[in-house]
């Protein structure tokens, strides 16, 4: 009997741990989360002030101030709005939040204005531009207007240029809520931009000439716009780099 003990146990052993494995498996992967989808927000489209025009739907607080109430159409996957509003004479701006289509705000009279509407959707998605517009606050009682002060679009402030043959051109647009632009003074020089170049009489809003420049020369330019009634506005000075 002691000879045939140990073989037995053996054997149940090599069976109940072979039971053992058979049990053990693999847990079930778990199911992957849905993924979430973010939308962008649409683009606003500017309702009012209208663009170019001068603004008479205001209220007055003031003298000096009005109260102007912007608006643009309602877009779609939009949490909020952000209105960003320019003072075209002195190139300061300020911006405004707004969770509905609109946005009261107190501006100085007798002053150009740029404005532009950002969407602003859900985190982690893409914020959507509106245009830039402009308009002009009329004051009390103001018939005429000044332009809007000329964009100096090319060169680009700050950009390096390469003359051809020792000439550049300068480009810039300018419009004017009346519509009775007259000339542009163009200053043009290598210390701070006040030597007049050249007065040009007003042909279109959009406007180049040619000048001589130097190489390896940084140069200081500005525009000032003017009316049939003798009102102006200054571009401000812009600044390049010739090759």
């Amino acid at each position: 009997m002691k000879k045939t003990l140990l073989p037995l146990l053996f054997t149940g052993l090599i069976i109940n741990t072979t039971g053992c494995s058979k049990e053990s498996s693999s847990p079930d992967p778990s199911p992957s989360a849905p993924e979430v989808v973010v939308l962008d927000p649409g683009t606003p489209t500017l309702s009012f002030p209208n663009n170019n025009e001068p603004c008479l739907e205001s209220t007055a607080v003031n003298d000096i101030q009005s109260t102007v109430t912007f608006r643009w159409n309602t877009a779609p996957n939009v949490v909020s709005y952000d209105l960003e509003v320019t003072n075209l004479a002195n190139n300061t701006f300020r911006n405004y939040s707004s969770t509905t289509n609109e946005k009261a705000v107190t501006l100085e009279n007798s002053e150009p204005y740029s404005w532009q509407v950002t969407a602003l959707g859900e985190s982690g998605s893409q914020p959507a531009e509106s245009e830039r517009w402009k308009f002009y606050l009329a004051g009390p009682a103001e018939v005429n207007y000044a332009p809007f002060p000329a964009e100096l679009t090319s060169p680009i402030s700050g950009s390096t240029v390469s003359p051809v043959n020792g000439v550049i051109t300068l480009q810039w647009s300018c419009t004017d809520a009346d519509n009775d632009l007259a000339s542009f003074s163009v200053y043009l020089d290598a210390t701070d931009g006040s030597t007049l170049l050249e007065t040009l009489d007003y042909t279109s809003s959009t406007t180049s000439m040619e000048t001589t420049v130097a190489s390896s020369t940084v140069y200081y330019w500005k525009v000032v716009a003017v009316d049939s009634e003798g009102n102006q506005s200054d571009s401000g000075v812009f600044t390049f780099r010739t090759n």
